[in-house]
């Protein structure tokens, strides 16, 4: 596979390159005695997209969840915008210790999740509109026009009065994606979001992805997909038992990978 960077395409006006939107320091994950995050360091530049790959176990969407704080880490240091979330606690014991801090960070992170998690009950219109009028209270009238215009832009306008089980997987992604951009977030989070679709259903949501990168949006990208993330980011990290074990941009790593783990790894994914 040869990368295809799309760096030099992306819209970049709007980017400032002084402070990062996401920052991770030598961050520490354990459930027990089984530490799966072993001193990891991530940045997420604005307007930059940072995939992160290796094999299923490695600890790829356990950072993301530490850096929504929807997971509590025992170590190390996560960053909004230059703000250090506030700890109470320590070790097993430690959790975040503002209240006020942690729902504006996650509301800042929106994440788009492998499975949909759309309301059954609710319409797809209803399905974007609900976070930003419900926690962000946001007029409904101003939400109800944003969250027609995101539903333009990942192409399935026409089903607002829809409800999810209408709705192909790979509609149904659009939607979540939809709903993650209503809420006019400072970043994305995908957490495998082709991985659950079809390979016909899994290229409609590659193509809103692969749009939202170009636009310059701050993103990390969580993937099986070699292809998606040679495409679309400026950095990579491959990670194997919890640890970086090889990052760069994509041409460094798809196209001279340095360690046998990495060149094993992309053997085995790549055809």
């Amino acid at each position: 596979m040869r990368p295809t960077e799309r760096q030099n395409n992306k819209k970049r006006s709007h980017v400032s390159d002084s402070q990062p939107v996401i920052e991770i320091r030598n961050l520490h994950k354990a459930y027990g005695d089984l530490e799966v995050i072993k001193g990891v360091d991530i940045t997420a530049p604005a307007g930059h997209v940072i995939s992160l790959i290796g094999s299923s176990g490695s600890g790829k969407s356990t950072i993301l969840r530490c850096a929504n704080l929807l997971e509590d880490s025992q170590q190390g240091d996560v960053l909004f915008c230059g703000e250090p979330v506030i700890w109470k606690g320590a070790g097993a014991n430690r959790q975040p210790g503002d209240h006020a801090q942690t729902i504006r960070i996650r509301t800042n992170l929106s994440m788009v999740f492998q499975q949909f998690n759309l309301w059954a009950h609710m319409t797809i219109l209803q399905n974007v509109m609900e976070a930003p009028v419900t926690v962000l209270k946001r007029d409904k009238a101003e939400v109800e026009t944003a969250a027609r215009k995101y539903l333009d832009k990942v192409g399935i306008g026409d089903k607002c009065d829809v409800y999810p089980a209408q709705l192909s997987g790979g509609q149904q992604q659009r939607a979540a994606i939809a709903r993650a951009l209503c809420m006019e977030p400072k970043a994305l989070l995908f957490d495998e979001p082709t991985s659950a679709l079809d390979p016909e259903l899994e290229q409609e949501v590659v193509k809103v992805i692969k749009d939202l990168a170009t636009e310059g949006r701050t993103m990390i990208i969580v993937t099986h997909d070699m292809r998606l993330a040679a495409d679309v980011s400026d950095h990579v990290v491959f990670l194997h038992q919890g640890k970086i074990e090889e990052q760069g941009t994509p041409s460094e790593l798809f196209g001279n990978p340095k360690t046998d783990r990495l060149r094993g790894f992309l053997s085995a994914t790549v055809s």
